[in-house]
C-alpha cells in the first residue's frame, strides 16, 4: 500500500503542469519567471539550501542532494504557494494573483549512510497580456498585443551518502518537461488583418546537479557546515517552432489563416544554464542556526519572437536560519515551534532599455508541529511569508511589489524498515 501510495503521489507531477501560475511582464523573456526554491522550509530562511543539513530527522534538502545526512525517517510534502503581486508604471498600476500546489515529495533512509528523494515542483512559468498602440503619421493606430502561457515543470530524483560522518556527496537527476508559448499581433485600426509573430517552445530535458557537504561538530554542540553545487548542462535542447502569419478572428475566437509568411524550428542549446552555488552556516544543534551562500547563473542565448535575446550573469546573495526556544518543552506548545528568518539580493539576468532588472526580498515563517508529536517526529504545518520588489519604473518599465504567501504539511514516519524481532 504504500509503495503504491508514493508512485501515485509522485506521478500526480505531471498532471499538474497545466495550473495557472501568476507572474509579471518580465516572464515574457526566455522561459519565463523562474521559481527559486518552492519549498517552505527553506524559502522563508530566504533560500538558503547550500550548507543546510537540518538537524531533525524528517526533512530533505533537494537543493543539496549531500545535505541529507540526519535523515532517518521516511517523510512526505504536500506544499501550496500564493502568489500576490502589484505592478506600477509611470502611469498605471495592477494587480494579479494566484494560487498553485508548488512542491510535492517523498524521501526516505536507504541504509544508514544512504538517502533518497524523489519530488515535483513548477521551474518556471509565462503568463502575461500586455497592449502597446502607437498612432501612425496617416492618423491610423497600431495596437501590439504581447501574448504569453504556459510553463515548465520538474520532476527531480536525489540521492545522498555520507562518506564519513563529516563528508557527504549527493547526485539529483531533474527532468523538465512543458510548452511555452508567446505570440506578437500586430494590427490597424482600419483593418481587419492581424499579422501573428507566434512561438512554440516545447521542452523536454534532462540536466544533474552535484552536491557536497562536510560539517564538524563541536563538544559545546556547536557545528559549522560548508557546501557547495553545480548544476551541470543539458543532456538534450529546446525545440522552437516559429510562425508568421496573417489571418482575422471569426465567431467564437477561432484563427482565419489567409498566408502563413514564413515557418521554420531552430533548436537552442543551455535552455537550463550552468549553475553553481557555495555556502556557509553556524549552529547549536537543535536550538538554532544561521546560514548565507551565493548562487550563481551563467548567461545564455535565447530565440525571443524570432529575435536573439542575451540573458546575462546573475548572482543571488541569501542569508538566514532558524530558531526553537524548547523542543523538549511539552507544556508550552509556543516553545517547540521553530522560527524562520531571512532575506536575499538577487542580480537578475535581465537588461532591458539599458536597465538591469534586480530583486530583493524578506521572509518569515515557522513550523507547527502536531501537538502530540514527540522531539523525534516533528511532524507539522509549516507557513512562509516573503515580501519583496522586482525591477523598476526607470526608462519606461515595470515595477513589481510582491507578497508570497506559502503552507505545507510535513508527515514523517518510519516506512521501508525491516523489524529486528518478530
Amino acid at each position: 500500500m504504500k509503495r503504491f501510495f508514493a508512485l501515485s503521489f509522485i506521478s500526480a507531477g505531471f498532471f499538474l503542469n497545466a495550473q495557472s501560475i501568476g507572474n509579471s511582464p518580465y516572464a515574457a523573456y526566455g522561459i519565463g519567471d523562474v521559481k527559486y526554491d518552492n519549498t517552505v522550509e527553506t524559502s522563508a530562511m530566504g533560500g538558503i539550501t547550500t550548507a543546510y543539513i537540518s538537524d531533525f530527522n524528517n526533512s530533505f534538502n533537494f537543493k543539496n542532494p549531500a545535505a541529507n545526512s540526519n535523515l532517518e525517517l521516511t517523510t512526505i510534502k504536500f506544499e501550496a504557494t500564493n502568489e500576490n503581486n502589484f505592478f506600477t508604471t509611470d502611469n498605471t498600476k495592477s494587480t494579479k494573483h494566484s494560487t498553485y500546489l508548488s512542491n510535492i515529495s517523498i524521501a526516505f533512509p536507504l541504509s544508514q549512510k544512504a538517502k533518497f528523494g524523489i519530488g515535483y515542483q513548477p521551474y518556471s512559468s509565462k503568463r502575461y497580456n500586455i497592449l502597446n498602440s502607437k498612432t501612425l503619421d496617416d492618423g491610423s493606430v497600431r495596437v501590439n498585443n504581447f501574448r504569453g502561457e504556459g510553463s515548465l515543470s520538474t520532476v527531480q530524483a536525489a540521492f545522498s551518502y555520507a562518506v564519513t560522518p563529516d563528508f557527504s556527496l549527493g547526485v539529483r537527476s531533474n527532468f523538465y518537461f512543458g510548452n511555452l508559448y508567446d505570440i506578437d499581433e500586430v494590427t490597424l485600426s482600419d483593418a481587419e488583418l492581424v499579422n501573428g509573430y507566434e512561438t512554440k517552445n516545447n521542452i523536454k530535458n534532462f540536466n544533474f546537479t552535484l552536491g557536497a557537504t562536510y560539517q564538524k561538530k563541536y563538544d559545546n554542540d556547536r557545528k559549522l557546515t560548508l557546501g557547495a553545487t553545480s548544476t551541470l548542462g543539458n543532456t538534450t535542447d529546446m525545440e522552437t517552432l516559429y510562425t508568421n502569419s496573417t489571418y482575422y478572428y471569426v465567431t467564437g475566437g477561432e484563427k482565419a489563416y489567409l498566408d502563413v509568411i514564413e515557418q521554420r524550428n531552430s533548436i537552442s542549446k543551455n535552455l537550463i544554464p550552468f549553475e553553481a552555488s557555495l555556502g556557509a552556516g553556524f549552529g547549536h544543534n537543535l536550538k538554532w542556526f544561521v546560514s548565507s551562500q551565493i548562487d550563481y547563473k551563467k548567461g545564455e542565448s535565447i530565440q525571443f519572437l524570432g529575435l536573439p535575446f542575451q540573458y546575462e550573469d546573475s548572482y543571488r546573495v541569501s542569508a538566514g536560519g532558524w530558531y526553537l526556544p524548547n523542543i523538549n518543552n511539552f507544556r508550552n506548545y509556543f516553545s517547540r515551534i521553530t522560527y524562520r528568518y531571512g532575506a536575499y539580493y538577487e542580480k537578475g539576468n535581465l537588461n532591458i532599455n539599458g536597465t538591469n532588472i534586480n530583486k530583493y526580498g524578506i521572509t518569515l515563517g515557522a513550523l507547527f508541529p502536531f501537538k502530540n508529536n514527540s522531539a523525534s517526529r516533528m511532524s507539522g504545518i509549516d507557513l512562509g511569508l516573503e515580501l519583496g520588489k522586482r525591477g523598476t519604473v526607470q526608462n519606461n518599465l515595470i515595477n513589481q511589489n510582491f507578497v508570497n504567501l506559502k503552507i505545507g504539511i510535513n508527515f514523517a514516519d518510519k516506512w521501508f524498515r525491516k523489524n529486528l524481532y518478530n
